[in-house]
């Protein structure tokens, strides 16, 4: 039986953490700043295309991963043992809100007060969906997480495509040449019925060809409310761990040409607005 991605990379990805991991140790005594294992930022999609009962199922599943003992048994069980994470909502260019700011977690009481301060703020949903504006504040953002972590990386989720701002692929490339990779949680819950204007069946590979990308950048996508939970906890174990939890739906980026339009969050806004100027 042929290996998955996964397993037939597994040795590779191992010894390049481990090698990564002395490195930043050396850097980390040179400097003073805290190791970590990952600096992880949570983009999370609250553009109007999201019902509230949607936007309610992102913060829920994700305050319920990092309850969950699975999750930080993988925190644990890095090199250092801790990662730093921040929360931030987005919408339309300029439109981001850092809901919980960097935090180091180091086991069971800080994962749970993460999840508590998650939990804790309003949700604000706002208009325009620009995951190029999103992927940029968000890279922007590691300048001060006050540590020095293995792995830097950017988990954007969202239910549409980039309609607003630059070009989704031209931010997904200036963010991956800071070596930073991009990790994606599409959420296709009315892609079996794309009744509404912007809805599309094809989220999915359009978030795997225009907007992941870096080292080992993959995407969970989510077809139903049920899958939210475990959907975000096995991708936080993947990016926290390297290591593919089973069963998961996981979809690694693959250098080809994009088998949709990029732009095809434009083009519909833009017929939107031809059918309704107002």
């Amino acid at each position: 039986m042929p290996k998955s991605i996964m397993e037939s990379t597994r040795p590779f990805l191992l010894r390049t953490l481990s090698a990564l991991t002395l490195l930043v140790g050396m850097s980390t005594a040179a400097t003073g700043q805290t190791a970590v294992d990952l600096e992880l930022v949570l983009a999370v999609d609250v553009s109007l295309s999201m019902d509230f009962d949607e936007q309610k199922l992102q913060r829920d599943g994700y305050a319920a991963a990092f309850r969950h003992p699975d999750v930080v048994a993988a925190i644990r069980a890095g090199g250092t043992g801790r990662i730093a994470v921040t929360y931030v909502e987005w919408a339309g260019v300029g439109q981001h809100r850092t809901v919980v700011p960097w935090t180091v977690i180091d086991g069971l009481q800080s994962a749970a007060t993460f999840a508590d301060r998650i939990e804790d703020e309003p949700i604000l949903p706002n208009r325009r969906t620009s995951i190029s504006s999103a992927l940029d504040f968000a890279a922007g953002l590691f300048a001060s997480s006050g540590v020095q972590g293995v792995r830097r990386v950017v988990d954007v989720s969202g239910d549409g495509a980039n309609n607003q701002g630059d070009l989704v692929e031209y931010a997904r490339d200036r963010v991956v040449a800071q070596n930073i990779t991009i990790n994606g949680l599409p959420i296709l819950l009315k892609s079996a019925n794309a009744s509404g204007f912007f809805d599309s069946k094809d989220l999915d590979i359009y978030y795997e060809d225009c907007v992941i990308g870096g080292f080992g950048a993959f995407l969970v996508p989510v077809r139903e409310a049920s899958e939210f939970p475990a959907a975000i906890r096995r991708k936080l174990i993947l990016e926290i761990s390297s290591t593919a939890p089973q069963p998961v739906p996981v979809q690694f980026a693959v250098e080809r040409p994009p088998r949709v339009d990029c732009l095809m969050g434009e083009r519909q806004w833009q017929l939107w607005m031809l059918d309704d100027p107002n």
